[in-house]
């Protein structure tokens, strides 16, 4: 690969920007632990499962010198990526390895309907949303990752309140069947949101079944869930770092999201 002085420059500004604080790095990612909440669907469907760790060793008999464990949890647990591959419409799209390393870094545009998601915890956006900021910004850019913004992050740490359910289900806030498909014919790279999946919690009642997971893996994009600190980005401007585990045949892979914004 030829490197251009104007790459050079390019790249020794950002590295400059960071280590002089005119940029910085957010970290979007949600703790992963034991208590991280994870998706409960209902019987008789099979659930995934929350993380654990199990001791190899511990600076003991079985290695005197280092700690390690090995991690029992499921692709889609905490701050992960959906890979088309995780849906029957993306089945024969790719697995979270064979993702184009370039569609994970890219511009985050922040659509911010916290106000709206703290009167409706059912709030779902439509086509009418996103053309309205169509309307007032301009398009969205190639290759973004738009980021729903509804504060429910603050949320993460209480499992019965991220929920939000009753004896109807859940009730977090998502998109509906003709958003989702405004989102799959748009030129995003990735949805981003802070629940616990990128569809609504009552998204199983929509026709289609979880419209955001049927519509945008099968166009081969993909989603990013339990995002944190959205409230740090602002609403253009920022670089998402999206790195999930490249995971062979994997459906999806727990990752860690980074996003660079301007000081």
């Amino acid at each position: 690969m030829t490197t251009t002085p104007s790459t050079t420059t390019a790249l020794d500004g950002l590295l400059t920007a960071l280590a002089t604080g005119a940029a910085t790095v957010v970290d979007l990612t949600a703790p992963l632990s034991s208590e991280t909440p994870i998706l409960q669907l209902p019987e008789p469907f099979a659930n995934t499962i929350p993380l654990s760790l199990e001791k190899v060793s511990d600076f003991d008999a079985d290695g005197p010198f280092w700690g390690w464990h090995n991690i029992h949890t499921g692709e889609h647990t905490g701050t992960h990526l959906d890979a088309p591959t995780h849906w029957a419409t993306g089945r024969d799209g790719a697995s979270v390895d064979q993702i184009a390393p370039a569609r994970l870094i890219g511009p985050a545009v922040v659509m911010d309907f916290t106000a709206e998601a703290e009167a409706d915890p059912d709030l779902l956006l439509g086509p009418e949303h996103f053309e309205a900021y169509v309307a007032e910004h301009g398009p969205l850019p190639d290759g973004a990752w738009l980021l729903f913004r509804t504060g429910w992050s603050k949320y993460s740490r209480d499992a019965v309140a991220f929920a939000n359910a009753d004896e109807n289900g859940p009730h977090t806030p998502g998109v509906s069947a003709a958003g989702a498909q405004w989102l799959a014919a748009s030129s995003i790279s990735g949805f981003g949101v802070e629940t616990v999946g990128i569809d609504a919690g009552q998204a199983g009642g929509l026709e289609p079944p979880f419209p955001v997971h049927h519509f945008l893996l099968g166009a081969d994009k993909y989603g990013l869930t339990q995002l944190q600190n959205l409230d740090r980005l602002p609403r253009t401007g920022a670089v998402i770092i999206v790195a999930p585990l490249p995971i062979v045949g994997g459906t999806g892979s727990p990752a860690r999201a980074l996003a660079i914004v301007p000081a």
